[in-house]
C-alpha cells in the first residue's frame, strides 16, 4: 500500500508553499474528478494532494467589467448556468453544459478542466507498460500509431503522440482568446491560451505551458459583441456523457449580414484546442451562406493528417464547423 498525505489550503500562497515543501510527487486537486480517475488506473501515481477547493475567493464570478473572470475553483454548472454567460455568451455556456454528466459539472471546476488529461486508451488503459505510450512514459513509443486510433487526432499530431484533447470548455475559451492566469513561487503571470497548451513534438509529456508548482487561479475572457453570435457543437457517438468525435466553437462579430470577425477553434480533432484561422480568413467580410460555411469548413481541415482509422474526422469535423457557423450566423437575424 502506498501512503498519501492530505492537505488542505486556505489561500493561494499556502498552497504554493505546501506543494514546494511536498516536493516531487506533489499534485493540487479541487474538485478531483479527473486525477481520481488517473489515479485508480496507475497514471498518476501522486505522494502528496494539496486541496484548493476552499481557497478564498477560487470560486469567483465576475462580469461586471470589460472582461469575463472566472475563479479557476468556479464549478463547471454554476459558470453555465450564469445569466450574463448564457445570455450574451452561449459558446461557453454551450461548451460546458455538453460537458461530462450533470452530477460531474456540479462537482468539477473550471481551471480543473483545463488541466483534463487525454482520453487516448492506450495512455488510460492497463498499467505502466501494458502499452507504449509517450505520455505516460516518455520515450516508450506510442502505440496508436498504426493501431486503434478512431478517436486521435488528425491535427497537430507528430511522430511521437496523436493523442487528442479531450476538454471542450478549452475549446471555448481559445476562440474567444482567453488568458490562463497563474501564481507560483516566482508570482503571478498571465498565459494566453493559445500558448498554454503544448503541441506534442518529441516530448508529448510536457502538454501545459506551466511549471511545478504553478497554479491556475484564474480565466480572463475579453469582452466582445461577438459572444452573442455564438455557438458551440458536439458531434460524439451518443447524445450526452460522451467526449466529440469533432466540434465546432464559433462567434461571429457581423456588421449587417457581413462577417466582420471570426473566431474559429475546433476540439476532438486535434492534440491541443485547435485555433482554425483558415477558416477565419475565409470567413471575413463575407455573407453567411453553407456554400462558404463548408468552404471554411475544409480550409480548416487542409494540413490534416489521419490515422489508419480516423480519415472520416476531416469530413466530419468541416461539416461540424460548417453547421456550427450557419447556427452562429442565423443568430444575428
Amino acid at each position: 500500500m502506498r501512503s498519501l498525505s492530505y492537505i488542505r489550503a486556505r489561500d493561494v500562497r499556502e498552497a504554493i508553499e505546501t506543494f514546494a515543501a511536498a516536493g516531487e510527487g506533489a499534485r493540487f486537486i479541487a474538485g478531483g474528478t479527473t486525477l481520481y480517475d488517473l489515479m485508480k488506473l496507475g497514471v498518476e501515481r501522486p505522494a502528496h494532494l494539496i486541496d484548493i477547493a476552499a481557497v478564498e475567493g477560487a470560486d469567483r464570478i465576475d462580469t461586471s467589467g470589460d472582461v469575463l473572470f472566472f475563479g479557476a475553483g468556479a464549478l463547471m454548472a454554476d459558470v453555465a448556468e450564469d445569466e450574463v454567460v448564457r445570455r450574451d455568451y452561449p459558446v461557453l455556456a454551450e461548451s460546458l453544459s455538453k460537458a461530462a454528466s450533470q452530477q460531474l459539472r456540479n462537482m468539477a471546476t473550471v481551471g480543473g478542466n483545463l488541466m483534463q488529461r487525454t482520453r487516448c486508451p492506450y495512455f488510460r488503459n492497463g498499467a505502466i507498460g501494458a502499452y507504449p505510450c509517450n505520455k505516460r512514459e516518455p520515450g516508450s513509443g506510442c502505440a496508436a500509431i498504426g493501431g486503434l486510433d478512431r478517436s486521435q487526432a488528425v491535427l497537430g499530431i507528430s511522430d511521437a503522440c496523436t493523442a487528442v484533447s479531450p476538454g471542450d470548455w478549452p475549446v471555448a475559451l481559445t476562440a474567444l482568446n482567453a488568458r490562463i492566469e497563474v501564481h507560483g513561487p516566482t508570482g503571478a503571470r498571465s498565459i494566453p491560451i493559445a500558448e498554454f497548451y503544448r503541441l506534442p513534438g518529441e516530448a508529448p509529456h510536457v502538454e501545459f505551458a506551466i511549471g511545478a508548482g504553478e497554479l491556475v487561479t484564474g480565466i480572463s475572457v475579453p469582452k466582445t459583441d461577438a459572444g452573442r453570435n455564438s455557438t458551440y457543437l458536439k458531434i460524439r457517438d451518443r447524445e450526452s456523457y460522451a467526449f466529440a468525435l469533432a466540434s465546432a466553437a464559433v462567434a461571429l462579430a457581423m456588421d449587417g449580414d457581413h462577417v466582420r470577425q471570426a473566431h474559429v477553434a475546433l476540439g476532438g480533432v486535434a492534440t491541443r484546442p485547435w485555433r482554425a484561422h483558415e477558416a477565419e480568413v475565409l470567413l471575413s467580410g463575407r455573407t453567411v451562406d453553407r456554400e462558404i460555411a463548408l468552404a471554411a469548413g475544409r480550409a480548416a481541415f487542409a494540413e490534416a493528417r489521419p490515422g489508419v482509422h480516423n480519415a472520416f474526422k476531416i469530413e466530419l469535423g468541416a461539416r461540424t464547423l460548417a453547421d456550427a457557423i450557419m447556427t452562429a450566423g442565423r443568430k444575428t437575424q
